[in-house]
């Protein structure tokens, strides 16, 4: 279908007429109007489409709907037991989908003003505690139970045990997004200014203009992880992994050296915090996140060298993490335990 004259040909009953063809159309020509990445594209493409079904399944044409019928989509998303930040999520869709309509004259922004739900300050996952993330490197450490440097070049069990300890580490002590640590590749860490840093590619990002520091803890199970994973592959011990490989691989027989997946990424964090004794919905692979940022400020750290580390655009996003450490120090403290010795 042609899609270039959609702006002047779409009828005003788009929904009630043909359906199918008619909002492919639509979300085809917005999607490819808006100026940005990729993955923001697809996340576009993927909230309008239930916007423009969910008028459909409520027998709503596109020429009819006005302000109270955005409230009430706004209303169901929340009855159905989706979180403020989802809703908001999908609202900004719509927003951006109406002031795109009026923009090319197909339908005034009745979405204008309609504010998303307000969220709580504070993360819905939780961070862990200085003594759990221990625990966690600790107990996912395999050179625990086997001290030397080079493993069994066949063994993918351990290499995999290797990967994971790197893993964990790198995102507690560095608080690296999932997909950051995904698109990561060998080449990407070098020196600057005397320091060992990755470079990122940062959420929301075409390249990887950003980085973390590698401290020598974050750094050493990586560098031993990579050592035997070249070794794994018969390439001697010594040799320099190819810069282009990813950093970290998969070593399961269905996609073996191939990248890793954000579903892999929180299947590992997922079995390393159960291996510890947290079974919660509560921690996730973000929590890992979470945790670099809480102890930075729990260890006399600021709101701006958090902010700098998490890059987070705005302080704002990163002062959500104080209420987490008061809860802490308010827990660490429990001024209640006094009257105990009162009473």
């Amino acid at each position: 279908m042609n899609t270039s004259k959609l702006a002047v040909s779409l009828p005003t009953d788009t929904l009630a007429r043909n359906p199918v063809e008619e909002i492919d159309a639509l979300i085809t020509r917005f999607a490819r109007d808006q100026d940005v990445v990729e993955s923001s594209r697809e996340l576009y493409v993927r909230t309008l489409r239930l916007f423009l079904n969910w008028l459909q399944g409520q027998n709503y044409a596109l020429n009819q709907v006005d302000r109270s019928i955005i409230i009430h989509y706004k209303e169901s998303l929340l009855a159905n037991g989706l979180s403020g930040l989802t809703v908001g999520s999908y609202l900004t869709t719509v927003r951006k989908f109406y002031e795109w309509a009026e923009a090319n004259k197909l339908y005034p922004n009745v979405a204008r003003g309609v504010k998303s739900p307000k969220r709580k300050q504070q993360f819905r996952r939780q961070p862990l505690t200085a003594e759990q993330g221990k625990n966690l490197l600790t107990t996912a450490d395999p050179s625990a139970q086997q001290p030397e440097e080079q493993l069994a070049p066949t063994d993918q069990e351990q290499l995999q045990a290797l990967r994971d300890h790197a893993i964990a580490s790198l995102l507690l002590r560095t608080g690296l997004r999932t997909i950051e640590l995904i698109r990561a590749d060998v080449g990407d860490i070098s020196m600057k200014a005397g320091k060992r840093v990755l470079k990122i590619q940062g959420k929301g990002r075409d390249e990887k203009d950003d980085f973390v520091i590698l401290t020598d803890k974050a750094y050493e199970p990586i560098r031993l992880y990579l050592i035997n994973r070249s070794a794994s592959s018969g390439k001697p011990a010594r040799q320099k992994t190819d810069p282009a490989e990813p950093l970290f691989v998969s070593h399961s027989n269905n996609n073996r050296d191939g990248r890793l997946t954000t579903r892999t990424i929180r299947q590992i964090a997922k079995r390393q915090l159960q291996d510890i004794g947290i079974n919660s919905p509560d921690y996730t692979a973000h929590s890992f996140r979470h945790s670099t940022a809480v102890n930075i400020l729990l260890n006399g750290g600021s709101i701006e060298e958090a902010q700098g580390v998490l890059r987070h655009a705005s302080p704002a996003t990163t002062q959500i993490y104080t209420h987490t450490v008061k809860e802490q120090m308010r827990l660490a403290r429990a001024s209640e335990e006094r009257l105990d010795d009162v009473f």
